[in-house]
Protein backbone atom coordinates (compact mmCIF):
# COMPACT_ATOMS: atom_id res chain seq x y z
CA UNK A 1 0.00 0.00 0.00
CA UNK A 2 1.71 3.23 -1.22
CA UNK A 3 2.16 5.77 1.86
CA UNK A 4 1.20 9.50 1.52
CA UNK A 5 4.38 11.85 1.38
CA UNK A 6 4.66 14.41 4.01
CA UNK A 7 4.37 18.36 3.18
CA UNK A 8 6.91 18.79 0.39
CA UNK A 9 8.77 16.55 0.63
CA UNK A 10 9.25 16.68 4.79
CA UNK A 11 9.53 13.79 6.69
CA UNK A 12 6.66 12.11 7.72
CA UNK A 13 4.71 12.95 10.96
CA UNK A 14 3.53 10.82 13.44
CA UNK A 15 -0.15 11.33 13.80
CA UNK A 16 -1.50 11.25 17.64
CA UNK A 17 -4.33 9.82 18.59
CA UNK A 18 -6.78 10.18 21.88
CA UNK A 19 -9.69 8.15 22.84
CA UNK A 20 -12.47 10.39 24.27
CA UNK A 21 -15.24 8.57 26.59
CA UNK A 22 -18.58 8.96 24.93
CA UNK A 23 -20.78 11.29 27.68
CA UNK A 24 -24.45 11.72 28.35
CA UNK A 25 -25.37 13.19 24.65
CA UNK A 26 -27.64 11.88 21.96
CA UNK A 27 -24.92 11.55 20.13
CA UNK A 28 -23.60 8.81 22.31
CA UNK A 29 -25.17 5.38 21.24
CA UNK A 30 -26.02 2.65 24.23
CA UNK A 31 -25.47 -0.41 22.02
CA UNK A 32 -24.89 -1.46 19.04
CA UNK A 33 -26.61 -0.13 15.90
CA UNK A 34 -28.37 -2.67 13.97
CA UNK A 35 -26.84 -3.96 10.94
CA UNK A 36 -27.38 -1.99 7.53
CA UNK A 37 -30.40 -3.44 5.84
CA UNK A 38 -29.58 -6.48 3.31
CA UNK A 39 -26.06 -6.70 4.59
CA UNK A 40 -26.18 -9.07 7.60
CA UNK A 41 -23.31 -7.58 9.22
CA UNK A 42 -22.58 -4.37 11.59
CA UNK A 43 -19.35 -3.05 9.96
CA UNK A 44 -17.43 -6.29 9.44
CA UNK A 45 -19.14 -8.16 12.65
CA UNK A 46 -21.59 -10.23 13.02
CA UNK A 47 -24.98 -9.18 14.65
CA UNK A 48 -24.76 -12.05 17.59
CA UNK A 49 -21.39 -10.92 18.32
CA UNK A 50 -22.53 -7.34 19.24
CA UNK A 51 -21.12 -5.95 22.08
CA UNK A 52 -22.99 -5.50 25.58
CA UNK A 53 -24.43 -1.99 26.86
CA UNK A 54 -22.35 0.44 28.87
CA UNK A 55 -22.48 2.85 31.64
CA UNK A 56 -21.75 6.20 32.33
CA UNK A 57 -20.62 5.37 35.76
CA UNK A 58 -19.72 1.75 35.74
CA UNK A 59 -16.23 1.43 36.33
CA UNK A 60 -15.64 -1.40 33.46
CA UNK A 61 -16.79 0.83 30.87
CA UNK A 62 -14.28 3.07 31.24
CA UNK A 63 -11.54 -0.08 31.65
CA UNK A 64 -12.43 -1.34 28.21
CA UNK A 65 -12.50 2.08 26.09
CA UNK A 66 -8.72 2.93 28.26
CA UNK A 67 -7.55 -0.88 27.60
CA UNK A 68 -8.74 -0.82 24.15
CA UNK A 69 -6.89 2.87 23.57
CA UNK A 70 -3.86 1.53 25.38
CA UNK A 71 -3.69 -1.89 22.95
CA UNK A 72 -3.89 0.85 19.99
CA UNK A 73 -0.87 2.74 21.03
CA UNK A 74 -3.19 5.85 21.75
CA UNK A 75 -1.39 8.73 23.08
CA UNK A 76 -4.12 9.41 25.83
CA UNK A 77 -7.65 9.02 26.87
CA UNK A 78 -9.71 12.26 27.56
CA UNK A 79 -12.78 12.52 30.00
CA UNK A 80 -15.09 15.24 29.85
CA UNK A 81 -16.82 16.99 32.89
CA UNK A 82 -20.68 18.43 33.79
CA UNK A 83 -21.00 20.30 36.82
CA UNK A 84 -24.67 20.55 36.62
CA UNK A 85 -27.08 18.14 34.79
CA UNK A 86 -28.48 20.01 32.12
CA UNK A 87 -32.16 21.44 31.93
CA UNK A 88 -34.60 21.79 29.25
CA UNK A 89 -37.86 23.80 29.51
CA UNK A 90 -37.71 23.73 33.45
CA UNK A 91 -36.95 19.65 33.57
CA UNK A 92 -33.47 17.78 34.02
CA UNK A 93 -32.41 16.09 30.91
CA UNK A 94 -33.09 12.78 30.34
CA UNK A 95 -29.52 11.36 29.52
CA UNK A 96 -27.74 13.29 32.42
CA UNK A 97 -29.73 11.53 34.80
CA UNK A 98 -27.37 8.17 33.90
CA UNK A 99 -24.21 10.18 35.77
CA UNK A 100 -21.97 12.18 35.33
CA UNK A 101 -18.48 11.23 37.64
CA UNK A 102 -15.91 13.23 38.81
CA UNK A 103 -12.94 12.85 35.97
CA UNK A 104 -9.57 12.45 37.84
CA UNK A 105 -11.35 10.02 40.85
CA UNK A 106 -11.60 7.99 37.73
CA UNK A 107 -8.23 8.18 35.91
CA UNK A 108 -6.65 7.79 39.44
CA UNK A 109 -8.77 3.99 39.28
CA UNK A 110 -7.54 3.47 35.50
CA UNK A 111 -3.77 4.81 36.03
CA UNK A 112 -4.06 1.01 38.11
CA UNK A 113 -5.14 -1.02 34.86
CA UNK A 114 -2.84 0.60 32.13
CA UNK A 115 0.78 1.30 31.91
CA UNK A 116 1.47 3.85 28.90
CA UNK A 117 -1.62 5.51 28.42
CA UNK A 118 -2.11 9.26 29.11
CA UNK A 119 -5.15 10.09 31.32
CA UNK A 120 -6.48 13.52 30.56
CA UNK A 121 -8.91 14.89 32.80
CA UNK A 122 -11.49 17.76 32.15
CA UNK A 123 -11.69 20.83 35.08
CA UNK A 124 -12.93 23.83 35.13
CA UNK A 125 -10.73 26.62 35.58
CA UNK A 126 -13.83 28.71 37.24
CA UNK A 127 -15.01 26.95 39.92
CA UNK A 128 -11.82 25.31 41.41
CA UNK A 129 -8.87 26.58 42.93
CA UNK A 130 -5.09 26.21 42.11
CA UNK A 131 -3.62 25.13 45.37
CA UNK A 132 -6.36 22.28 45.68
CA UNK A 133 -6.68 21.36 41.73
CA UNK A 134 -2.76 21.89 41.18
CA UNK A 135 -2.04 19.25 44.52
CA UNK A 136 -4.80 16.49 42.80
CA UNK A 137 -3.10 16.69 39.16
CA UNK A 138 0.31 16.20 40.38
CA UNK A 139 -0.36 13.50 42.59
CA UNK A 140 -2.16 11.59 39.55
CA UNK A 141 1.03 12.53 37.30
CA UNK A 142 2.80 10.64 40.22
CA UNK A 143 0.50 7.72 40.76
CA UNK A 144 0.76 7.45 37.01
CA UNK A 145 4.37 7.64 36.55
CA UNK A 146 4.03 10.91 34.61
CA UNK A 147 0.47 10.27 32.42
CA UNK A 148 -1.59 12.86 33.56
CA UNK A 149 -2.93 15.40 31.84
CA UNK A 150 -5.45 18.54 32.37
CA UNK A 151 -8.18 20.25 29.67
CA UNK A 152 -8.62 23.46 30.72
CA UNK A 153 -11.96 24.59 30.39
CA UNK A 154 -14.03 28.05 31.59
CA UNK A 155 -17.35 29.10 32.26
CA UNK A 156 -19.58 32.30 32.79
CA UNK A 157 -22.40 30.26 33.16
CA UNK A 158 -24.66 31.61 36.60
CA UNK A 159 -26.59 28.75 36.16
CA UNK A 160 -23.50 26.15 36.46
CA UNK A 161 -22.39 28.29 39.12
CA UNK A 162 -25.14 28.09 41.86
CA UNK A 163 -24.01 24.82 42.66
CA UNK A 164 -20.74 26.82 43.94
CA UNK A 165 -20.71 29.20 46.99
CA UNK A 166 -19.55 32.29 44.91
CA UNK A 167 -22.32 31.49 41.90
CA UNK A 168 -21.58 33.19 38.64
CA UNK A 169 -19.38 35.73 40.05
CA UNK A 170 -17.19 35.85 36.88
CA UNK A 171 -17.92 37.83 34.24
CA UNK A 172 -17.52 36.22 30.47
CA UNK A 173 -14.70 38.74 29.72
CA UNK A 174 -12.74 37.78 32.76
CA UNK A 175 -12.81 33.50 31.96
CA UNK A 176 -9.77 33.11 29.60
CA UNK A 177 -7.41 35.61 31.68
CA UNK A 178 -8.50 33.67 35.25
CA UNK A 179 -7.82 30.74 33.47
CA UNK A 180 -4.47 31.44 32.00
CA UNK A 181 -3.58 33.52 35.18
CA UNK A 182 -4.78 29.57 36.85
CA UNK A 183 -2.59 27.78 34.33
CA UNK A 184 0.46 29.95 35.30
CA UNK A 185 -0.31 29.68 38.90
CA UNK A 186 -0.64 25.83 38.95
CA UNK A 187 2.80 25.89 37.16
CA UNK A 188 4.24 27.66 39.41
CA UNK A 189 3.18 25.48 42.58
CA UNK A 190 4.64 22.49 40.56
CA UNK A 191 8.02 24.30 40.35
CA UNK A 192 7.96 25.12 43.48
CA UNK A 193 9.27 22.01 45.00
CA UNK A 194 12.77 21.76 45.13
CA UNK A 195 14.59 18.70 43.53
CA UNK A 196 15.41 16.10 46.24
CA UNK A 197 13.52 18.37 48.88
CA UNK A 198 11.19 15.96 51.09
CA UNK A 199 11.86 12.61 49.39
CA UNK A 200 13.11 10.88 52.69
CA UNK A 201 14.15 11.10 56.16
CA UNK A 202 16.40 14.68 56.52
CA UNK A 203 16.08 15.56 53.11
CA UNK A 204 15.66 19.79 52.75
CA UNK A 205 11.99 21.03 53.09
CA UNK A 206 9.80 21.77 50.31
CA UNK A 207 10.24 25.17 48.83
CA UNK A 208 7.35 27.81 49.23
CA UNK A 209 5.39 29.87 46.85
CA UNK A 210 3.69 33.45 46.40
CA UNK A 211 1.79 34.13 43.66
CA UNK A 212 0.17 37.65 43.56
CA UNK A 213 -2.12 38.43 40.20
CA UNK A 214 -5.43 39.37 39.78
CA UNK A 215 -7.26 36.98 40.27
CA UNK A 216 -5.15 34.80 42.89
CA UNK A 217 -3.24 35.63 46.20
CA UNK A 218 -1.65 32.65 47.52
CA UNK A 219 1.25 31.79 49.45
CA UNK A 220 2.41 28.71 51.44
CA UNK A 221 4.16 25.73 50.91
CA UNK A 222 3.11 22.80 48.50
CA UNK A 223 2.60 19.74 50.10
CA UNK A 224 3.28 17.10 46.89
CA UNK A 225 7.02 16.53 45.09
CA UNK A 226 7.37 17.84 41.68
CA UNK A 227 5.22 16.04 39.11
CA UNK A 228 7.34 13.17 37.45
CA UNK A 229 6.41 14.86 33.75
CA UNK A 230 7.39 18.45 35.47
CA UNK A 231 4.17 19.89 34.55
CA UNK A 232 1.41 17.81 33.89
CA UNK A 233 0.27 18.16 30.01
CA UNK A 234 -2.20 20.75 29.63
CA UNK A 235 -5.10 20.89 27.10
CA UNK A 236 -7.25 23.21 25.74
CA UNK A 237 -10.71 22.48 23.74
CA UNK A 238 -11.63 25.95 22.48
CA UNK A 239 -11.93 27.73 18.25
CA UNK A 240 -12.61 31.15 19.13
CA UNK A 241 -10.28 34.11 18.80
CA UNK A 242 -9.50 34.09 22.82
CA UNK A 243 -9.71 30.21 22.90
CA UNK A 244 -6.87 30.12 20.04
CA UNK A 245 -4.49 32.80 21.74
CA UNK A 246 -4.79 30.91 25.75
CA UNK A 247 -3.56 27.86 23.34
CA UNK A 248 -0.92 29.73 22.10
CA UNK A 249 0.36 31.33 25.15
CA UNK A 250 -0.74 28.29 27.54
CA UNK A 251 -1.71 24.69 26.14
CA UNK A 252 0.60 21.66 25.06
CA UNK A 253 -2.48 20.40 23.33
CA UNK A 254 -5.61 22.12 21.50
CA UNK A 255 -8.82 20.09 21.27
CA UNK A 256 -10.50 21.83 18.66
CA UNK A 257 -13.46 21.36 15.66
CA UNK A 258 -13.53 21.45 12.23
CA UNK A 259 -15.12 19.67 9.00
CA UNK A 260 -13.80 19.91 6.53
CA UNK A 261 -9.27 19.50 5.67
CA UNK A 262 -8.81 23.84 4.15
CA UNK A 263 -10.94 24.46 7.48
CA UNK A 264 -8.28 22.37 9.41
CA UNK A 265 -5.59 23.79 7.54
CA UNK A 266 -6.36 27.43 7.84
CA UNK A 267 -6.49 26.74 11.71
CA UNK A 268 -3.42 24.77 12.05
CA UNK A 269 -1.64 27.73 10.00
CA UNK A 270 -2.91 30.24 12.51
CA UNK A 271 -3.07 29.22 15.81
CA UNK A 272 0.66 27.50 15.11
CA UNK A 273 1.74 31.49 13.59
CA UNK A 274 0.53 32.80 17.05
CA UNK A 275 2.91 30.38 19.25
CA UNK A 276 6.57 32.67 17.86
CA UNK A 277 4.95 35.54 20.42
CA UNK A 278 4.95 33.96 22.99
CA UNK A 279 8.99 32.34 22.50
CA UNK A 280 7.31 28.85 21.35
CA UNK A 281 7.87 26.41 18.63
CA UNK A 282 5.31 25.15 16.23
CA UNK A 283 5.88 21.45 17.60
CA UNK A 284 5.51 22.74 21.03
CA UNK A 285 1.50 22.87 20.60
CA UNK A 286 -0.38 19.86 19.31
CA UNK A 287 -4.11 20.37 17.56
CA UNK A 288 -5.99 17.30 17.69
CA UNK A 289 -9.60 17.82 16.45
CA UNK A 290 -12.32 15.82 18.05
CA UNK A 291 -13.47 13.45 15.28
CA UNK A 292 -16.23 10.45 14.68
CA UNK A 293 -15.22 7.83 12.09
CA UNK A 294 -17.71 5.00 10.32
CA UNK A 295 -16.30 1.71 9.13
CA UNK A 296 -17.46 -0.77 6.56
CA UNK A 297 -16.01 -3.26 4.15
CA UNK A 298 -17.34 -1.38 1.32
CA UNK A 299 -17.86 2.77 0.98
CA UNK A 300 -21.68 1.86 0.07
CA UNK A 301 -21.91 -0.27 3.62
CA UNK A 302 -19.85 2.33 5.89
CA UNK A 303 -22.02 5.10 4.10
CA UNK A 304 -25.14 3.27 5.00
CA UNK A 305 -24.51 1.77 8.75
CA UNK A 306 -23.10 5.86 9.26
CA UNK A 307 -26.81 6.99 8.23
CA UNK A 308 -28.06 4.48 10.73
CA UNK A 309 -26.33 5.47 13.54
CA UNK A 310 -27.14 9.04 12.81
CA UNK A 311 -30.96 7.99 12.83
CA UNK A 312 -30.10 6.45 16.11
CA UNK A 313 -28.47 9.83 17.50
CA UNK A 314 -30.93 12.13 16.12
CA UNK A 315 -34.40 10.72 16.85
CA UNK A 316 -37.90 12.45 16.23
CA UNK A 317 -37.62 13.71 20.23
CA UNK A 318 -34.11 14.85 20.22
CA UNK A 319 -34.84 16.52 16.80
CA UNK A 320 -37.71 18.94 18.04
CA UNK A 321 -34.87 19.47 21.45
CA UNK A 322 -32.71 20.83 19.43
CA UNK A 323 -34.65 22.91 17.50
CA UNK A 324 -35.62 24.04 20.33
CA UNK A 325 -32.89 25.05 21.97
CA UNK A 326 -32.12 27.21 19.09
CA UNK A 327 -35.56 28.74 18.56
CA UNK A 328 -35.79 29.32 22.24
CA UNK A 329 -39.87 28.59 22.17
CA UNK A 330 -41.95 25.39 22.68
CA UNK A 331 -42.28 23.38 19.21
CA UNK A 332 -43.85 20.19 20.74
CA UNK A 333 -46.94 20.71 18.49
CA UNK A 334 -44.57 20.42 15.35
CA UNK A 335 -44.22 17.31 13.42
CA UNK A 336 -40.18 16.22 13.52
CA UNK A 337 -40.59 14.70 9.82
CA UNK A 338 -42.53 17.85 8.64
CA UNK A 339 -40.59 21.57 7.35
CA UNK A 340 -38.84 23.58 9.64
CA UNK A 341 -41.26 25.93 12.05
CA UNK A 342 -42.69 29.11 10.46
CA UNK A 343 -42.08 31.20 13.48
CA UNK A 344 -39.62 33.78 14.87
CA UNK A 345 -37.53 32.14 17.65
CA UNK A 346 -37.27 33.80 20.42
CA UNK A 347 -33.44 34.54 21.07
CA UNK A 348 -33.24 35.13 24.45
CA UNK A 349 -36.00 32.45 26.33
CA UNK A 350 -33.36 30.69 27.99
CA UNK A 351 -35.19 27.64 27.05
CA UNK A 352 -31.90 25.20 28.00
CA UNK A 353 -29.67 25.60 30.75
CA UNK A 354 -26.31 24.66 31.00
CA UNK A 355 -25.43 23.71 27.13
CA UNK A 356 -22.67 25.18 25.50
CA UNK A 357 -24.21 26.99 22.57
CA UNK A 358 -21.79 27.36 19.25
CA UNK A 359 -21.86 30.05 16.76
CA UNK A 360 -24.65 32.54 16.73
CA UNK A 361 -28.44 31.28 16.60
CA UNK A 362 -29.92 34.01 14.37
CA UNK A 363 -26.51 32.82 12.01
CA UNK A 364 -27.42 29.19 12.90
CA UNK A 365 -31.72 29.40 12.18
CA UNK A 366 -30.80 31.19 8.61
CA UNK A 367 -28.42 28.62 7.64
CA UNK A 368 -30.54 25.59 8.70
CA UNK A 369 -33.50 27.51 6.94
CA UNK A 370 -31.44 27.71 4.07
CA UNK A 371 -30.38 24.28 4.21
CA UNK A 372 -33.97 22.70 4.45
CA UNK A 373 -35.44 24.66 1.13
CA UNK A 374 -32.66 23.83 -0.46
CA UNK A 375 -32.40 20.53 -0.14
CA UNK A 376 -35.99 20.06 0.92
CA UNK A 377 -35.78 18.53 4.52
CA UNK A 378 -37.78 18.25 7.37
CA UNK A 379 -36.82 19.06 11.50
CA UNK A 380 -34.96 15.53 11.98
CA UNK A 381 -33.84 15.54 8.40
CA UNK A 382 -32.18 18.98 9.05
CA UNK A 383 -30.65 18.62 12.31
CA UNK A 384 -29.46 15.02 11.27
CA UNK A 385 -27.55 16.70 8.14
CA UNK A 386 -26.70 20.13 10.05
CA UNK A 387 -24.97 18.57 13.43
CA UNK A 388 -22.83 16.06 12.48
CA UNK A 389 -19.06 16.54 13.60
CA UNK A 390 -16.41 15.75 11.27
CA UNK A 391 -16.58 12.32 10.52
CA UNK A 392 -14.32 9.88 8.51
CA UNK A 393 -16.34 7.40 6.58
CA UNK A 394 -15.35 4.20 4.62
CA UNK A 395 -13.67 1.25 4.80
CA UNK A 396 -10.81 0.99 7.15
CA UNK A 397 -8.02 1.65 3.93
CA UNK A 398 -9.99 5.06 3.16
CA UNK A 399 -10.24 6.19 6.38
CA UNK A 400 -6.68 5.64 7.32
CA UNK A 401 -5.66 7.41 3.84
CA UNK A 402 -8.12 10.31 4.80
CA UNK A 403 -6.60 10.41 8.42
CA UNK A 404 -3.46 10.12 7.47
CA UNK A 405 -3.46 13.14 4.74
CA UNK A 406 -5.17 15.46 7.16
CA UNK A 407 -2.06 15.13 9.55
CA UNK A 408 0.72 15.17 6.60
CA UNK A 409 -0.62 18.06 4.87
CA UNK A 410 -0.98 20.36 7.95
CA UNK A 411 -4.63 20.40 8.70
CA UNK A 412 -3.73 18.28 12.02
CA UNK A 413 -1.31 16.58 14.47
CA UNK A 414 -3.67 14.24 15.05
CA UNK A 415 -6.85 13.63 16.38
CA UNK A 416 -9.15 13.05 19.68
CA UNK A 417 -11.46 9.95 18.65
CA UNK A 418 -14.95 10.69 19.88
CA UNK A 419 -16.63 6.51 18.96
CA UNK A 420 -20.62 6.43 18.75
CA UNK A 421 -20.94 3.30 21.00
CA UNK A 422 -20.25 2.83 24.62
CA UNK A 423 -18.09 1.12 25.49
CA UNK A 424 -16.69 -0.94 22.62
CA UNK A 425 -16.66 1.62 20.01
CA UNK A 426 -12.99 1.92 19.70
CA UNK A 427 -12.03 -1.79 19.05
CA UNK A 428 -12.90 -1.82 15.22
CA UNK A 429 -10.94 1.23 14.59
CA UNK A 430 -7.99 -0.49 17.06
CA UNK A 431 -8.31 -3.69 15.10
CA UNK A 432 -8.78 -2.68 11.42
CA UNK A 433 -7.40 1.16 11.07
CA UNK A 434 -4.27 1.31 13.33
CA UNK A 435 -2.26 -1.48 11.44
CA UNK A 436 -3.09 0.34 8.30
CA UNK A 437 -1.50 3.23 9.54
CA UNK A 438 1.78 1.41 11.11
CA UNK A 439 2.08 0.18 7.47
CA UNK A 440 1.94 3.96 6.12
CA UNK A 441 4.90 4.52 8.67
CA UNK A 442 2.61 7.45 9.81
CA UNK A 443 1.74 5.57 13.45
CA UNK A 444 3.91 4.11 16.41
CA UNK A 445 4.66 -0.01 16.50
CA UNK A 446 5.03 0.58 20.05
CA UNK A 447 5.41 2.88 23.18
CA UNK A 448 9.05 4.45 23.56
CA UNK A 449 8.68 6.20 26.29
CA UNK A 450 7.03 5.98 29.99
CA UNK A 451 5.34 9.65 30.38
CA UNK A 452 2.83 11.39 28.07
CA UNK A 453 4.85 14.36 27.21
CA UNK A 454 7.17 11.39 25.65
CA UNK A 455 4.00 10.01 23.70
CA UNK A 456 3.19 13.72 22.26
CA UNK A 457 6.79 14.42 21.55
CA UNK A 458 6.68 17.32 23.99
CA UNK A 459 9.61 18.83 25.60
CA UNK A 460 9.92 18.50 29.70
CA UNK A 461 8.92 21.99 31.22
CA UNK A 462 12.09 24.07 32.44
CA UNK A 463 11.93 24.65 36.55
CA UNK A 464 11.44 28.14 37.06
CA UNK A 465 12.38 29.65 40.29
CA UNK A 466 9.31 30.10 42.29
CA UNK A 467 10.27 30.62 46.35
CA UNK A 468 8.47 32.55 47.96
Amino acid sequence: MTASPGTSGAPRKTIHLAAHFPGVNNTTVWGEPEPAPGTGQSGGREAAQRLPLGSQIDFASFEHLARTAERGLFDFFFLAEGLRLREHKGRIHDLDVVGRPEAITVLSALAAVTEHLGLAATVNATFNEPYELARRLATLDHLSGGRAAWNVVTSSDAFTGENFRRGGFLDRADRYTRAAEFVATARELWDSWPAGAGRGRGAAPAGGFAHRGQHFDVAGHFSVPRPPQGHPVVIQAGDSSEGREFAASSADVIFTRHGTLEAGRTFYADVKARLAAYGRRPQDLKIMPGVTFVLGDTAAEAQERAAEIRRQQISPQTALLTLEQIWGVDLSRYDPDGPLPDIEPDYDAGLSQGRVQHGDPRAVVARWRALAEEKGLSIRQTVIEATGRQSFIGTPAAVADEMDAFVQTDAADGFILVPHLTPGGLDEFVERVVPLLQERGSFRTRYTGSTLRTHLGLAQPTRKDTAA
